[in-house]
């Protein structure tokens, strides 16, 4: 096995862009009054599940439905690209339906593990080794589960503000990705 800690950090910072745990509190805030509490244990095991049985079987899964990895890819370009412009410009694209619970769906999946997530896995397959994108993807379900288990203390910390900045750095950090993952896949 070959551990490489530029990958490691590599792989950490991009899908901690991706997942956005920080820029989505105040999204995890609103599901917590909508529903009362969220199981922050059940919330991580279940994306970081998904996330791993993609980075392993993704590829397979979607050559039984034909679809090339290139294809999935830019569609998830789109989709990363429109949930950075939702976080810069404040606007709403996405519709979230009120669920009984929320520590699934809508937070393990999609919110977490979505397709923006998914494919940035594909891509980071072709670029990384499997182990050290592994590592990267626990050392973001730590940051998660300590987010999701402080999300109160870190609205008060961070204030209205402080979210609202932090939510828009990290939306252009993710447009220039959707772009890169769109310009990569296209060959444009």
């Amino acid at each position: 096995m070959y551990f490489n800690f530029k990958e490691i950090l590599s792989v950490s910072m991009i899908l901690f862009a991706i997942i956005d745990i920080l820029g989505s509190i105040p999204i995890i805030i609103d599901l917590r009054q909508k529903v009362g509490q969220i199981q922050s244990e059940k919330t991580c095991l279940v994306a970081m599940g998904i996330m791993l049985a993609f980075l392993f079987i993704g590829e397979e899964l979607l050559n039984i439905i034909g679809v090339d990895v290139a294809s999935f890819a830019i569609a998830g370009s789109l989709v990363i690209f429109f949930i950075a412009m939702e976080m810069v410009l404040g606007i709403t694209v996405f519709k979230e339906d009120s669920h009984e619970t929320a520590s699934i769906i809508p937070l393990a999946f999609p919110l977490i593990a979505g397709a923006g997530t998914l494919t940035t896995l594909l891509s980071l397959k072709a670029e990384f080794a499997t182990q050290n994108i592994i590592i990267g993807i626990i050392l973001n379900f730590i940051v998660v589960y300590l987010v999701l288990k402080n999300t109160y203390r870190l609205e008060r910390m961070l204030g209205k503000n402080g979210l609202s900045v932090l939510r828009k750095a990290f939306g252009i950090i993710l447009l220039a990705i959707a772009i890169k993952l769109f310009r990569s896949n296209t060959g444009i």
